[in-house]
């Protein structure tokens, strides 16, 4: 498995695996989070644009996609019941998806986004059992909770180098 940015010519691919990640999240007891209207298509067209929308890719298939920011995240500005471990520079990592048919793409996305940062940054909602695991199992602490722009709260994680134990 392989990290490489997505491109126009796969937006119909990343769409039928959000598609496949809102079933299961919907199936999985999460009916809320992203249900059938997000991520919309423009919005991973902007992605794809700014240069942000990876893809998780074998050898013949895009198995996952995430998308992942090298700048402060507005809703993280905010934190209540906890604190972040550090106010360092971060990277941020939003709507990690996955086709469902191999194992190891949140891990994959990890490593690769690892290997570039210091500091990482990523939420999920309360519900969101499978990847509070996921992101737990990677690394990550729990640092409180911070609120989206819709104004519903988040589960706040953040991994840095610095805290490898």
């Amino acid at each position: 498995m392989h990290v490489i940015k997505a491109k126009k010519e796969n937006l119909e691919d990343i769409m039928a695996i959000y598609r496949i990640a809102q079933d299961f999240m919907i199936e999985s007891g999460n009916p809320k989070q992203w249900d059938h209207r997000y991520p919309t298509k423009d919005l991973i067209e902007i992605d794809i644009e700014n240069g942000v929308c990876h893809l998780i890719c074998d050898d013949e298939n895009i198995h996952g996609v995430f998308a992942l920011f090298d700048c402060a995240e507005p809703t993280y500005e905010h934190i209540e019941n906890g604190k972040w471990l550090n106010d360092d520079e971060y990277a941020t990592i939003h709507r990690i998806a996955s086709d469902g048919k191999v194992h190891g793409i949140f891990k994959c996305a990890m490593t690769y986004c690892k290997s570039k940062y210091r500091n990482i940054r990523i939420d999920t909602h309360a519900s969101n059992i499978v990847m509070q695991k996921q992101i737990e199992k990677n690394g990550f602490e729990k640092c409180g909770t911070i609120y989206v722009a819709d104004g519903s709260p988040r589960m706040a994680y953040q991994w840095t180098k610095e805290r490898i134990f």
